[in-house]
């Protein structure tokens, strides 16, 4: 029994250990300002979202600066993304914690959303889309609206000239004339 209760112990001990360490480890969040030091690591990137704008063809960015031309950092999301992450409009102005791999391009530092759980704390508990929004159409909400058919604009008509004789001119008569 002693042994039995010792392999218990020991068991707990760790798991407590191994939980500890992952909760250690997934607390450590870098700033969006040094995630440039980072491009090809998968890192945790904290900051305040204060803007989420819409892009060309219905892409989604997170801008962390002010001016988002001299922002060393940004999150993208793709409108093929949208529907299995929920309402990102919603995290404006909030303190947002991303999971991801961290990648250059355009001279800066992005993370690309494509899951839900790459988000931490209450940043990951957004509501879902809107029904009517329609992530095909780049945002535009479309449900609910029926416009009727246009009617077809009618051609002028022409004028028909004379009707033709089916007769021949240089043919007699019928006897019945």
């Amino acid at each position: 029994m002693p042994a039995r209760l010792r392999c218990v112990k020991c068991l707990f001990f760790l798991l407590f250990v191994g939980t500890s360490s992952s909760a250690v480890a997934k607390g450590q969040c870098i700033s969006f300002t040094e995630a440039e030091k980072h491009i090809g690591a998968s890192k945790c990137v904290t900051g305040k979202v204060l803007y989420v704008k819409q892009g060309n063809r219905g892409v989604h960015f997170f801008d962390f600066c002010a001016d988002y031309r001299t922002c060393p950092f940004t999150v993208v999301v793709f409108p093929s993304d949208l529907k299995q992450i929920g309402d990102i409009r919603q995290l404006q102005g909030k303190q947002i914690e991303i999971d991801g791999e961290v990648k250059g391009y355009d001279g800066r530092a992005e993370i690309v959303l494509r899951r839900l759980s790459q988000l931490r704390g209450d940043a990951g508990r957004i509501p879902p889309l809107p029904k009517e929004y329609d992530v095909e159409r780049h945002g535009k909400y479309s449900a609910g609206k029926f416009s009727h058919p246009k009617v077809a604009k009618n051609p002028a008509r022409k004028k028909q000239s004379a009707p033709v004789s089916l007769e021949d001119p240089s043919s007699p008569m019928s006897p019945t004339d």
